[in-house]
């Protein structure tokens, strides 16, 4: 499964809700979501439309890793 190339922040974080993340704070165009699934663990998504291919790859890298799951399947899970 591709990364979605017409992504934005907003659908991100509704995504990434299904991990347990949730908004803890918001500066300027960036938020940060926080999940306690797995141990604590903070994400930065910028509110971009739509956000740039290599930070929402680094983004959902990041997620994958903590969540030890493989790329793939989160993008399963997520999208």
């Amino acid at each position: 499964m591709r990364i979605p190339r017409d992504l934005t922040g907003k659908e991100l974080i509704k995504a990434l809700g299904k991990l347990g993340y949730e908004v803890t704070r918001q500066s300027g165009s960036h938020i940060r979501l926080t999940t306690s699934r797995n141990g604590t663990h903070h994400v930065t998504i910028p509110d971009h439309r739509p956000i740039k291919v290599g930070t929402l790859s680094g983004i959902l890298g990041d997620i994958a890793t903590h969540h030890q799951m493989a790329r793939e399947e989160l993008l399963t899970l997520l999208f």
